[in-house]
């Protein structure tokens, strides 16, 4: 039998502040300034499994 994922298949564009990852009672808002970023992937794993999301929305040079 495999595992069942608890992570979204698709992330949420969230909001480009606070930079770094800051949970707001619901969920957590990851944020990441690049300058020359095309493209960001956030990686969440445990220790049966790893997910590799890109952050859907870039603002002003903030991944989120």
């Amino acid at each position: 039998m495999g595992s069942v994922s608890a992570y979204p298949a698709d992330l949420e564009p969230g909001r480009a502040w606070p930079l770094g990852a800051h949970w707001d009672g619901e969920g957590v808002n990851f944020t990441l300034y690049s300058a020359n970023a095309q493209r960001v992937e956030l990686c969440l794993f445990d220790g049966d499994s790893i997910e590799t999301l890109a952050l859907p929305r870039c603002t002003d040079e903030v991944w989120h």
